[in-house]
């Protein structure tokens, strides 16, 4: 059980009875008042974000998350097929709602970690920079940085990123799966 001071970002805790990952928290005092932990939620099976107060006499059960790790094998349409690392027969396929916006950055062989509760996957866990292969880019054109110098490019996956001007076909850039962003060139072909 968690007291209420113990309930912080990146923590896994159980409320109404599924699994949440807090988000954000801050304790504060409201004048003479005893101490709340203002939080955000995110449920993990539903993917919605509430906030909600705990106060110093409430106590949180932590949610017991597994993990393991699977490797992509392949996609068609809304369905991502993966299986267990090490075990090439247990194949399984999981939606698009499980794997949020970040499925577009999926490449094949791939390993990432599934979150497992009461043994059935609810999320899963990206790295959060990746590192990809530029396939499509436009050509700069010179004086086109009214706009602060960007253009879109699309990465050897499908997905497509924010990039600066000087980014071309066959480089090598970090992307931040997180928030789908541009990080830095790692290579120039």
């Amino acid at each position: 059980m968690l007291d209420y001071n113990e309930i912080k970002p990146k923590r896994f805790i159980i409320w109404n009875g599924e699994p949440c990952e807090v988000l954000d928290s801050h304790i504060f005092r409201k004048q003479q008042r005893k101490p709340v932990n203002q939080v955000k939620l995110k449920n993990l099976i539903s993917g919605k974000v509430v906030e909600t107060s705990f106060h110093q006499s409430e106590k949180v059960e932590e949610a017991d998350l597994d993990k393991k790790i699977i490797i992509f094998i392949y996609s068609r349409g809304n369905e991502y097929w993966f299986h267990t690392a090490g075990d090439k027969s247990d194949r399984f396929s999981l939606s698009s709602d499980i794997l949020g916006s970040q499925a577009n950055f999926l490449k094949n062989g791939m390993e990432i970690d599934a979150l497992i509760f009461n043994e059935k996957i609810i999320g899963v866990k990206f790295p959060i920079k990746m590192e990809l292969e530029v396939t499509e880019a436009p050509p700069s054109v010179k004086g086109n940085t009214a706009q602060g110098g960007d253009k879109r490019v699309v990465v050897e996956t499908g997905a497509s990123v924010t990039a600066p001007l000087f980014i071309n076909e066959g480089d090598i850039i970090r992307v931040n799966t997180e928030t789908a962003e541009y990080v830095e060139r790692v290579e120039k072909k």
